[in-house]
């Protein structure tokens, strides 16, 4: 018997445009990746997060704490994508290769390798912007959240909001969709074994720095605190980073949802989301990944190409592409306009289309 997955897949029947006529027009050196490109990233990206560590290790002023906190965050963001990129298999050529890189590359965001190739690159890059199928940002329906308990509302009230992003990832995500991932039989081994060398990775982190808190301050007090500027902080922010960036990516009053038998994959991967540029000291970080049309058009596209393969979608499909400059206040004003989702109507919702409508009202 087929999958769910698989039998949505079979319901498909496109019109228009397809995926595959974007990726006809893509130029064949986009694919290409050196090995040697690759590794110089893994390499640079490691260095920087190791200086912003062991700096932290050594500051006590908040003056420096702060951007020290977002230096190290952002490193930790640098790294992850490497890894996101290793894990589409488009860093390197080789999937040994690939493997070992992203696995290294993920530790310090504390991601399983194999639940975040299978909730990612099956899941999401699957169903991108799908009722049910992507469980990326899936908003709630105004019926949806009617039914849910006053603890459920809250929460999503807080998560939905501009301050929301990283409790969400960190929650829903990671803790719920990789940490607690119960892995169907196929990957089940290979996610076992990834999260136990997560889980080992965290329990060594941890150890080293209650250790060293206790030799360079002295106490519980001094065992606490290396932890938590070193290891806490960062990763909280973290979550905000790469919280943020996946919602810009896929949430805007502009982007549509679509139901399971309507949705096909040109509109999950060409209008489900966005081409955003940032400045270049946040793109240092972020490599490329807010140009993220291309990336969803084929993951096999190493990050250090998506510009260029921005240059060809642009080109024949400029007409459906939405691009334009990312600024922090268009997040804001999306969270404000973007807490529930009509199918029906492919509109976003505030809180008050959830109200009980006066004829239910009168029936009750």
């Amino acid at each position: 018997m087929a999958s769910p997955i698989e039998s949505a897949v079979a319901e498909e029947v496109e019109s228009g445009p397809t995926i595959s006529d974007v990726i006809e027009k893509l130029p064949e050196h986009v694919y290409e990746n050196p090995t040697a490109l690759g590794l110089l990233y893994f390499a640079r990206d490691i260095a920087l997060y190791a200086a912003a560590v062991a700096l932290l290790v050594s500051v006590d002023s908040l003056f420096l704490l702060v951007p020290l906190w977002v230096l190290t965050a952002l490193s930790i963001s640098a790294l992850f994508i490497i890894g996101h990129d290793a894990a589409h298999g488009a860093l390197f050529a080789r999937k040994r290769m690939n493997y070992l890189v992203g696995q290294a590359a993920m530790l310090p965001s504390l991601h399983v390798y194999e639940a975040w190739v299978f909730g990612h690159n099956r899941i999401h890059h699957g169903h991108t912007v799908r009722e049910v199928m992507d469980y990326v940002w899936h908003p709630a329906t105004p019926e949806t959240y009617r039914a849910m308990t006053p603890v459920q509302r809250m929460l999503h009230r807080v998560k939905w909001s501009w301050l929301g992003a990283g409790v969400y990832y960190g929650w829903d995500i990671w803790w719920k969709n990789m940490m607690r991932f119960d892995a169907p039989a196929k990957i089940f081994a290979d996610v076992k074994r990834d999260r136990a060398i997560v889980w080992s990775y965290a329990a060594c982190v941890h150890v080293a720095l209650l250790a060293a808190g206790v030799a360079l301050y002295g106490g519980v007090g001094g065992a606490l605190w290396l932890w938590f500027k070193v290891f806490v902080v960062p990763f909280v922010l973290w979550n905000y980073v790469i919280g943020i960036a996946v919602y810009v990516h896929h949430i805007s009053p502009e982007i549509a949802w679509h139901t399971r038998r309507e949705w096909t994959r040109f509109k999950g991967q060409m209008e489900g989301t966005t081409i955003l540029h940032v400045p270049a000291w946040v793109n240092f970080f972020m490599h490329n990944i807010m140009l993220h049309v291309p990336h969803h058009v084929d993951m096999r596209i190493p990050f250090y190409r998506l510009p260029e393969a921005c240059v060809a979608i642009r080109r024949d499909f400029g007409e459906v592409v939405r691009e334009k400059s990312f600024h922090f206040a268009d997040y804001l004003r999306t969270t404000r306009a973007c807490k529930l989702y009509d199918f029906a109507t492919h509109s976003w919702k505030g809180y008050d289309a959830a109200k009980e409508a006066p004829e239910l009202l009168a029936q009750a």
